[in-house]
């Protein structure tokens, strides 16, 4: 209901009160399991999950309406996005969140008993998932260079919005264990349905396009904003009680 009816209306309203343009937030998880990686935007769609296929509903409204009307867009497709603001001022406070790193972050912090690691016989070297984790602040401006593009009247694309290079669940556990000095528990479990082995990004057409480079291209720092973060969400409560004014910061 919220990727595809609630997103068919939001796009009617900006063609009904004449918006030029739109920055639309999609997801890696249109392409399912991609034949090859890195993958490049070309690669045909084929989701093997109702969040990938929801999302490919709504690029494909966006596109026509888009078509219709005269509406430029520029859609990103998101990759794994990890981290908080390196000052720890704000960041995902998503209660019961799934997003691997804010688990691990969360269990060595004491707020989970432990965590699972779904599917350990992936082919891929060690067995688990790879993604491609990106700072949340190289995502956000990628928003603010897409909008730049068309407010200089670019044409409608569609952009992968990744590093490049990616890590297994192994890995990425592994570095928040570094960083936070804990040895937190983990068991392994079986597959969960819907999840592709490997999605890694091709990003050369959004440096080509938009001129983005990364700037936060380093998974340890990416996991030390998360880490940081969550301490400080946790002195204050957690997300129902969060207020930044009060809480103490980790970086200092």
């Amino acid at each position: 209901r919220n990727n595809v009816v609630n997103a068919l209306g939001l796009f009617e309203l900006a063609v009904r009160h004449g918006v030029d343009h739109l920055v639309f937030s999609s997801t890696c998880a249109v392409y399912g399991e991609p034949a090859s990686v890195p993958i490049a935007e070309t690669t045909p769609l084929a989701p093997i999950n109702p969040y990938g296929a929801s999302k490919m509903m709504a690029e494909r409204m966006l596109q026509d309406i888009a078509a219709a009307s005269g509406l430029r867009y520029v859609i990103l497709r998101y990759f794994n996005v990890a981290g908080a603001d390196p000052e720890a001022r704000i960041g995902q406070a998503t209660p019961a969140a799934s997003q691997l790193i804010k688990v691990a972050c969360e269990t060595a912090l004491g707020q989970r008993p432990g965590m699972a690691v779904y599917g350990t016989d992936y082919p891929t070297p060690d067995g688990t998932c790879i993604r491609d984790y990106i700072h949340v602040d190289d995502l956000a401006r990628a928003h603010v260079d897409a909008l730049d593009y068309l407010e200089r009247a670019g044409a409608s694309v569609v952009l992968n919005c990744g590093y490049g290079h990616g890590h297994s669940v192994r890995e990425v556990i592994q570095t928040v264990r570094r960083v936070t000095g804990v040895d937190f528990p983990v068991e392994e479990a079986p597959r969960r349905p819907g999840d592709p082995s490997t999605l890694v990004a091709s990003n050369k057409k959004i440096r080509e396009v938009l001129g983005w480079r990364p700037r936060h291209d380093d998974l340890e720092y990416i996991v030390r904003t998360a880490w940081n973060w969550e301490r400080r969400l946790h002195a204050c409560g957690g997300p129902a009680a969060f207020d930044p004014s009060l809480a103490p910061d980790p970086t200092t």
